[in-house]
């Protein structure tokens, strides 16, 4: 029996996972190199800043390699790594001023946004931006990667209920910036 994709791609995940808690390192920086991307982009998308975003994303890859041994392969790699990448992000924030001056953000590239009006990606990206912390952070974690409220509600240690409020927020927020953009 032919395996699919995704069981390919989890086979192939758990056995780089079990080389790299021996301690390979080849093995952990292809891992690496499998979901920085992912990783760097959404830290991008909750920091607004780039050298943030670059500095979020290595530390949520060194404290992935410090805790590869409590990685239980019940959730995926790309769900644990996004998750101790939110952690790393709130932590920061917590921090003053770490994330007090926010850059420009160059695009917004995986994002295949619906619109009934045209809008520019920099307005978009503008928008986002604009939104407040906690909206902004569910609007990402469920709009943008696609994650259920009760996971982004775990991930940003907020009751489902908030989180779902936050992407009523969020969206009406998104609106209001771009139907006043777009005239």
């Amino acid at each position: 029996m032919a395996l699919t994709a995704q069981e390919d791609q989890v086979d192939w995940e758990a056995a780089l996972v079990q080389r790299a808690r021996r301690g390979d390192m080849r093995a952990f920086e292809r891992l690496y190199r499998e979901h920085i991307g992912r990783v760097y982009g959404l830290c991008l998308r909750l920091t607004r800043d780039a050298a943030h975003a670059e500095d979020c994303a290595q530390e949520t890859f060194i404290n992935a390699w410090r805790g590869l041994e409590r990685f239980e392969t019940r959730s995926s790699m790309r769900t644990w790594l996004h998750r101790i990448a939110v952690n790393v992000v709130l932590a920061k924030r917590r921090k003053p001023s770490v994330l007090s001056e926010a850059s420009a953000v160059d695009s917004i590239e995986e994002v295949d946004w619906s619109l009934d009006t045209p809008v520019e990606e920099r307005e978009i990206e503008s928008a986002v931006k604009s939104l407040p912390d906690g909206a902004r952070d569910v609007l990402v974690l469920c709009g943008i990667y696609g994650y259920s409220h009760i996971e982004a509600a775990e991930m940003l240690g907020v009751a489902e209920g908030t989180c779902k409020a936050q992407l009523h927020r969020a969206r009406a927020l998104m609106r209001q910036k771009l139907s006043v953009e777009a005239r």
